[in-house]
C-alpha cells in the first residue's frame, strides 16, 4: 500500500524552485484591474465626511467605491453579519477599511488610497479588557459556563489550594503568502474567483450575495496556499468580496493582495486571553477542585469568537481527570482587529491556563512537576475509571499518555538531565537552565457538527491514470500527498498515477473549512468512498469477463489480479471502458458519533482525541533577559501515520510555532489602537536559528482506536501545543534564580523573563 509511507509533499520540487503557482502567480488577463483599500486611521468614531476627489484624480484610478455604492450585500462576516466589507458611518478599529480603489497596478491602487481625506467624530475606544469588562461590551450576554461537580466547595475544603491570573498575547498568522484574490467576469454574468482561501465555499457564499446571484453562478478556486495556520478561513473574505464587486462594476477582472504591512494592519489575530484560576488539591496533589476564568479578546466583530473560546473551555482540562471543575468564559468587543481562527483554535489558551497550573501546584508542592502531571491523568483504557469524563460529560475511552509519558521521559533522559540542571544552576550566578515536560489531549472534530462532512470527486480514465478532487485544501501542510496515498492504495497503483486538481467548488459543492486538523479525515474517507465504489464497479466487470467472482479480483502493486489471469491496472482500465463501466463517482462522509450542546455544555464534540508529550531544556540569561530553546524531545500520536515523514515536519513546525506564540512573538498597540508590530522588523516570530540544537521528534506507535482513514489521526493542530513545554521550561529557569513562584505571562520575551527574574530574585 502507499499509506504509511514517508513520501515528499507533491509540490516539493516547485515549492523550492519557486515554480509552485500562488494565486498572485497566475497569469492574469489583459486589463486586470488592481485594488486597495483606504484604511480608517482611528480605533472608534463616526464618519462625518469623506473627500475622495484627489483619489479619484490619481493616476490609473479607474473607480472609487464607498459603503454607499456598494450594489448589493455590505458583509463579509463569517458569523453574525456584523463585518461590513467597507465602513457604513462608524469605524471600529484602526485599519478598518473605508474605500475601496480599483487602478490599472497594485503601485497605483495603494498611492491614490493614502490621499484619502476622511473627515471622523472621534469616540473613547475600548483597547483593553478591563476597559471592554467596565463597558459591559461582549458578544454573548453575560458569561458562557461549563462545570461538573461542585468546584467552589470542593476547593475550600481541600488542604491546600493556589490562585493566580496571568496575560496571554495574540499572535499573527504570519503566513508567507498574504492574503489575494482574483475575481474574473464570465460571459453568462457568473463570476470566476481564484482566492488564497481555506474556506472555498464560504468565498463562494459570501461573492454570490454581495453581487446578488446564486452560489452555482460564481466558481472558487484554490490550487494552494503558502500558509494560512487559520488566517485565511474567514480573512479573505474582503479581497474576494472586493474583487468580485468591483469586476462586476466595471466588466473586467480584478484582482487584490495586501502587502505584508497592510496584512498584519488590516487582518484578525489569535485571540489574547487573561486567565485566572482557582484550585484545591492534597498533599499528594491530586486535584479536588478547580475553577477558571477565561476573558477572551475578540477584537471589533465577533467573526468565529464563539466557537474559539468554547473550545478554550473544552480544553481547560487538558490531560487531567478533575471531578469538580467550573470554566467561566466572557467574550468580550474591543475596538483592535477582530480576532479569528488560529491554529488549535482556542485550545492553546485553555491548555496553557490548566498547564501553568500544574506547574504552579508542583513548585508548592516541591514535587516533580511530571510526576504531579501523571497522577491526575485521565485513566487508561484498560482500567478505566466509573467516571473518566471531561467536564462536558465525554467519556474518554482511548487516553494514551500513561505509556507515552513513560516511554518519553525514559528516552529523554529526563530525570537525569534535571538532577544534572540543578547541580549546575547552583554553581551559576547569571545564567540558569530549565527543563519542563508537558502533555497534550486535543479533541479533533468541528464542534459545530454539520460541518463535519465532506466530499469528493474521482475519475479514472482509460489509460489507468486517476483524476482526483476533493474539498480540501493544500497549504503546504501535505493534505494533497495524504489523499493522493489513499486513492493509489484503494486502486493498488503508485501514487504518481493520481493526480490531485485545485479544489474547485465547481467540482466538490458544499464544503468545509480545511480546519480543525480535519483535512485528511473527512477529505480521505470521502476518497475512499469514490475509489471503493469504482473499484467495485471494475471488479464486477472484470470478474464477469474472467466467469469469477468480484471479490475474487485483487488490486495491488499496480496490477489487477483475478485468480490466475494478471493485467496491468492500465489495462484492467481499458477493458471497463471498452465494456461501458462508469469510471467516474463521488464520495461522501461525515464523521460518526458527534453530537454537541454548546450551550448546555454537554455532549461529544469530538470523535477522538489526539496526544502527544514533550520535554524541552532552555537556558536564560539573568542580565538581559535572553533566552535558548537548547533541546527538545517529543513523541506524538499520528495514529497509524498516513505519510510520517510530512506528519513529523508538521510536528516540527508546530512545536516552533507554539513556543513562538509563547515567548517572542508580541503583538504590541499603542495608546490608540495602533499596532506597533506590523512588520518583520518589529515583529519576532522564532527563525531558523531559534529551533532547538537538539531536536528529537518520534511517532507513539499505535493506531486510532476509532474507524478514522487507515486508522490515522490528525496531526495539523495537535502538535502547537507541544510547544507550551517550552514556556514552562522557562519558568522552571527563573524560579532557579529564587524561593518565589515565577508567575509568567505569555509571551516571555525577553523583557518578560528579566522582569520575572527579579521578581522571584527579589522576593517582589
Amino acid at each position: 500500500m502507499s499509506v504509511s509511507k514517508p513520501l515528499p509533499h507533491d509540490a516539493a520540487e516547485l515549492h523550492v524552485t519557486g515554480t509552485a503557482r500562488y494565486v498572485d502567480d497566475i497569469p492574469s488577463p489583459a486589463g486586470t484591474l488592481h485594488l486597495a483599500f483606504g484604511l480608517s486611521p482611528i480605533a472608534r468614531g463616526h464618519i462625518t465626511g469623506m473627500h475622495l476627489g484627489e483619489v479619484q484624480h490619481s493616476p490609473g484610478v479607474a473607480a472609487v467605491m464607498t459603503a454607499k455604492g456598494l450594489p448589493f450585500s455590505n458583509d463579509v462576516s463569517p458569523s453574525i453579519h456584523d463585518e461590513p466589507l467597507l465602513a457604513a458611518g462608524t469605524v471600529n478599529y484602526v485599519g478598518q477599511p473605508v474605500f475601496l480603489v480599483v487602478a490599472d497596478s497594485h503601485r497605483n491602487a495603494r498611492i491614490a488610497a493614502r490621499k484619502g481625506k476622511v473627515d471622523y467624530k472621534e469616540e473613547p475606544a475600548l483597547l483593553t479588557l478591563d476597559a471592554a469588562l467596565a463597558a459591559d461590551s461582549r458578544f454573548e450576554e453575560g458569561p458562557r459556563i461549563y462545570q461538573k461537580g461542585d468546584a467552589a466547595a470542593a476547593i475550600d475544603a481541600a488542604p491546600r489550594t493556589v490562585e493566580g491570573t496571568f496575560e496571554l498575547g495574540g499572535q499573527e498568522h504570519f503566513y508567507l503568502e498574504g492574503q489575494a484574490a482574483m475575481a474574473w467576469p464570465q460571459e453568462d454574468g457568473g463570476m470566476h474567483v481564484f482566492s488564497s482561501t481555506q474556506h472555498p465555499t464560504e468565498i463562494q457564499h459570501k461573492v454570490a450575495d454581495a453581487i446578488g446571484l446564486p452560489m452555482h453562478a460564481v466558481r472558487v478556486e484554490t490550487r494552494r496556499m503558502g500558509g494560512g495556520f487559520g488566517g485565511k478561513e474567514s480573512q479573505g473574505n474582503a479581497l474576494a468580496v472586493a474583487c468580485a464587486v468591483a469586476a462586476r462594476l466595471t466588466g473586467k477582472p480584478c484582482k487584490m493582495r495586501y502587502d505584508r504591512d497592510d496584512d498584519m494592519v488590516i487582518t484578525g489575530k489569535r485571540h489574547a486571553f487573561r486567565i485566572s484560576y482557582r484550585a484545591g488539591f492534597d498533599d499528594d496533589g491530586l486535584l479536588q477542585g478547580v475553577e477558571f476564568l477565561h476573558l477572551a479578546d475578540c477584537g471589533w466583530a465577533q467573526d468565529l469568537s464563539l466557537p474559539v473560546a468554547d473550545r478554550a473551555m473544552l480544553h481547560a482540562d487538558n490531560a487531567y481527570l478533575i471531578a469538580n471543575i467550573r470554566i467561566e468564559s466572557h467574550r468580550l468587543r474591543t475596538n483592535r482587529q477582530s480576532a479569528t481562527a488560529y491554529r488549535g483554535f482556542g485550545g492553546p489558551q485553555g491548555m496553557v491556563g490548566i498547564e501553568r497550573l500544574m506547574d504552579h501546584i508542583a513548585h508548592d508542592l516541591g514535587i516533580d512537576p511530571a510526576e504531579l502531571r501523571r497522577r491526575n491523568y485521565y485513566a487508561a483504557p484498560a482500567e478505566a475509571k466509573p467516571d473518566n469524563t471531561t467536564p462536558y460529560g465525554m467519556e474518554v475511552t482511548d487516553f494514551e499518555l500513561h505509556g507515552m509519558t513513560a516511554d518519553l521521559l525514559r528516552s529523554s533522559g529526563y530525570a537525569a538531565r534535571k538532577a544534572a540542571i540543578a547541580e549546575w544552576n547552583k554553581t551559576q550566578t547569571h545564567l540558569k537552565r530549565g527543563i519542563a515536560f508537558s502533555p497534550v489531549k486535543f479533541g479533533i472534530s468541528f464542534t459545530l457538527t454539520h460541518l463535519n462532512q465532506a466530499g469528493a470527486l474521482v475519475h479514472v480514465y482509460q489509460d489507468g491514470s486517476v483524476h482526483l478532487n476533493h474539498g480540501g485544501t493544500e497549504m503546504g501542510q501535505g493534505l494533497f500527498q495524504k489523499v493522493a496515498q489513499v486513492a493509489a492504495s484503494r486502486f493498488g497503483i503508485p501514487p504518481e498515477k493520481i493526480k490531485i486538481t485545485a479544489t474547485d467548488t465547481g467540482k466538490v459543492p458544499n464544503t468545509s473549512a480545511t480546519a480543525a486538523s480535519s483535512g485528511s479525515d473527512l477529505n480521505g474517507m470521502a476518497v475512499k468512498a469514490a475509489c471503493d465504489t469504482i473499484r467495485a464497479r471494475m471488479a464486477e466487470h472484470l470478474a464477469l469477463q474472467h466467469q469469477a467472482r468480484p471479490g475474487d479480483v485483487v488490486f495491488e502493486n499496480g496490477q489487477v489480479r483475478i485468480g490466475q489471469d494478471v493485467m496491468s491496472f492500465d489495462k484492467a482500465a481499458d477493458l471497463c471502458y471498452q465494456g461501458r463501466v462508469s469510471l467516474s463517482a463521488t464520495g461522501f462522509y461525515k464523521t460518526p458519533k458527534v453530537k454537541w450542546d454548546r450551550i448546555k455544555g454537554q455532549g461529544r464534540p469530538f470523535y477522538y482525541f489526539a496526544y502527544g508529550a514533550a520535554v524541552t531544556e532552555v537556558a536564560v540569561d539573568a542580565l538581559t533577559g535572553e533566552n535558548r530553546i537548547l533541546r527538545a524531545d517529543i513523541l506524538h500520536d499520528a495514529g497509524a501515520s498516513l505519510n510520517p515523514g510530512i506528519d513529523i515536519g508538521q510536528i516540527e513546525g508546530g512545536y516552533v510555532q507554539g513556543a513562538g506564540w509563547l515567548t517572542t512573538e508580541e503583538l504590541v498597540w499603542d495608546d490608540g489602537g495602533r499596532l506597533r508590530t506590523h512588520a518583520p522588523s518589529t515583529y519576532k516570530i522564532p527563525a531558523c536559528s531559534d529551533r532547538p540544537d537538539v531536536f528529537n521528534v518520534k511517532l507513539w506507535d499505535g493506531q486510532n482506536r476509532e474507524d478514522t482513514i487507515y486508522r490515522s489521526k490528525a496531526v495539523g493542530e495537535p502538535p502547537f501545543m507541544l510547544g507550551i513545554s517550552a514556556w514552562l521550561a522557562l519558568s522552571d529557569a527563573v524560579a532557579a534564580f529564587g524561593d518565589s513562584y515565577p508567575a509568567l505571562n505569555a509571551p516571555a520575551t525577553a523583557e518578560e523573563v528579566w522582569r520575572a527574574i527579579r521578581r522571584v530574585r527579589d522576593g517582589i
